[in-house]
């Protein structure tokens, strides 16, 4: 094995690694911060219809807290087409609205860079 197919795949075992990291973070985070959330959001129909996944085990929990944050880090759409309430998103604490954009920033870095590093490989040849 070369050099070179190492480092590719030390940075790929990183990369899994914090995506382990991440979804031990955004399962405690749907675990202790979600009766918070929908407190916070109750007037937005697009969050209160997340509630059925509340049941629904850790996919559930998973699921609602990645779209409770890809709504809070990009409101626009749903404020213009009337699923998401802007009072809703200004009153969230911005502990809660910090951590909600860094937790959907993150995944999506991991996964681009996942895929990157995937497709890198794949043109120079490496295994």
């Amino acid at each position: 094995m070369s050099t070179v197919s190492m480092i590719f795949g030390a940075l790929g075992g990183v990369i899994l690694l914090l995506m382990f990291v991440w979804l031990v973070v955004a399962l405690h985070m749907a675990y202790t911060k979600m009766d918070a959330l929908f407190q916070y959001l109750k007037n937005s129909p697009a969050i209160t219809v997340l509630a059925f996944w509340k049941h629904a085990g850790p996919s559930g929990r998973l699921r609602m807290i990645g779209n409770i944050a890809h709504y809070v880090s990009s409101p626009r759409r749903g404020i213009e087409n009337g699923t998401i309430s802007a009072e809703d998103i200004e009153n969230l604490p911005a502990p809660i609205k910090r951590k909600l954009v860094i937790l959907r920033r993150s995944v999506v870095l991991l996964s681009g860079s996942l895929v990157l590093l995937w497709c890198i490989a794949k043109i120079f040849g490496l295994r």
